[in-house]
């Protein structure tokens, strides 16, 4: 794994729109708190041309989208880049992206989740450049930034942090008015594999669902590649949902199955889902162990990932150690 230098205090943060961009108001009012406090924090930040523009859930054409990303990233002085936000049209832009440039260029790190998949797990798989899957920079807008946004920083200056879950989660789509969250409803880890205690170590590797499933079987798919590279670590899979119903949740992991994506697997953790339909009464829970409970490996759901926040920062590529008892979970991130 190529890990990128380490932030450091006065370094700048660029800020692209790879999906879809920031145009309204009470958004750019965020943003805008977002580029002040990380200002504060001692970090300057810069923004591309495309950031507060969107039609039709895009910043920009593909093609300005890719080129805004590269000039952030060929920018020697830019250590870190953050997203604007995620959206629907990502995956666009993949086909202006160099991937062997890329893997031939210094790394940087990068932030962001959701639409972001598309991106970020490129950079995995293909580069081998690791990145952080945790809030869009808007997020850091909040009148009191939230410790997991720390951790984010924390990870990104080369610190090797422990995570622990969190007392609660925001049970609605609203944060607070100061765009802090609305924590209301008491998170529990759920270990649906019968482990009493699960201790699992590997090499992360995931994101959104919704997104992954777009990229297998095209030829951005490394996969299969990336996992045998990486065997002897194991691969600990890190998923969550946007937006689907408990059979496309199986289809979809059937299909990664039979792809052989969860070959050398030694876990899979799933994050709180945004929106999860059970059709035919079809449970969450039974839609994974349907497709999954032959791999005889151990699985968590309702974890603080994604789309539901509070959310852990989790290093796409990097080795974790996460631990689920009693309904409480504990990540250990390892830059090796």
């Amino acid at each position: 794994m190529r890990y990128p230098e380490n932030l450091k205090i006065g370094d700048t943060i660029g800020i692209c729109a790879p999906s879809s961009g920031i145009v309204e108001p009470e958004k750019i009012e965020k943003l805008d708190r977002a580029i002040e406090n990380l200002k504060a924090l001692g970090y300057n930040v810069i923004e591309t041309a495309s950031v507060r523009k969107d039609i039709k859930g895009r910043s920009a054409s593909a093609k300005i989208r890719a080129e805004e990303f590269m000039s952030l990233y060929e920018n020697e002085e830019v250590k870190l880049i953050m997203y604007a936000c995620g959206g629907d049209f990502l995956m666009e832009m993949l086909d202006y992206i160099d991937f062997n440039k890329l893997s031939n260029m210094k790394p940087k790190w990068t932030q962001g989740f959701s639409d972001i998949t598309h991106l970020s797990f490129l950079l995995n798989t293909i580069c081998d450049i690791p990145s952080i899957y945790c809030e869009n920079v808007k997020e850091y807008g909040m009148k009191n930034i939230y410790y997991n946004l720390i951790d984010c920083l924390k990870i990104e200056s080369g610190e090797e942090i422990i995570q622990n879950s969190f007392e609660k989660y925001q049970d609605g789509k609203e944060s607070n008015e100061d765009g802090t969250y609305n924590l209301t409803a008491p998170v529990k880890w759920e270990n649906i594999t019968g482990n009493k205690k699960i201790v699992v170590e590997g090499r992360a590797l995931g994101g959104c669902l919704d997104c992954v499933d777009t990229l297998i079987g095209t030829e951005f798919d490394k996969v299969t590649k990336y996992i045998e590279k990486y065997k002897k670590d194991g691969i600990i899979w890190f998923l969550e949902c946007y937006e689907m119903n408990t059979p496309q949740l199986e289809r979809i992991l059937w299909k990664m199955k039979h792809a052989n994506y969860f070959n050398n697997c030694k876990g899979i953790i799933f994050g709180r889902s945004y929106i999860m339909r059970e059709d035919y009464e079809i449970t969450f829970n039974e839609a994974i162990l349907d497709v999954l409970k032959d791999l005889n490996i151990p699985i968590i759901i309702g974890a603080d990932i994604g789309h539901v926040p509070p959310q852990l920062a989790i290093t796409n590529g990097a080795i974790l150690k996460i631990t689920s008892e009693n309904g409480k979970g504990k990540v250990e991130t390892y830059l090796k």
